[in-house]
């Protein structure tokens, strides 16, 4: 026997969407990103569909990986539209190791994969002398 399960239409139906992404309203849109650890690399990706790789701008420096890129709006007639437009950006701080000069990026079906190796040399802590007065 099949069962009928009722939802309740909500008359507005972007109001909730609008709601779940109230803070980036405000702001500049986040990429949306996945991260892990893979054959001593650290990979980011990053959904952008839509673009182009001359849309995608990758920066990486003092630690800090960030992920900029902006959705052009087509100029046709639109009677709805969910797609979000205009500049995003998305930045993470790399994991200790991380060696910023070997860097390797693809953008492949909407998606961005960046590598970052992690056999970089820590710098070794080391003892201060504390002189007392001047």
């Amino acid at each position: 026997m099949a069962t009928l399960i009722r939802r309740q239409r909500f008359p507005f139906p972007e109001i909730p969407d609008w709601f779940e992404t109230f803070p980036s309203r405000l702001t500049m849109p986040a990429v949306r990103i996945e991260d892990y650890m893979q054959d001593d690399r650290y990979v980011m990706r990053a959904e952008l569909p839509g673009m182009s790789a001359e849309d995608i701008d990758v920066v990486i420096g003092d630690g800090v990986l960030t992920v900029q890129a902006e959705r052009t709006e087509r100029e046709v007639a639109k009677s709805h539209s969910e797609i979000r437009y205009g500049e995003m950006s998305r930045s993470v701080t790399l994991p200790p190791g991380a060696d910023e000069d070997d860097v390797k990026a693809d953008y492949t079906d909407g998606m961005l994969t960046v590598s970052v190796g992690l056999g970089a040399q820590k710098a070794e802590a080391k003892h201060v002398e504390v002189h007392h007065g001047s």
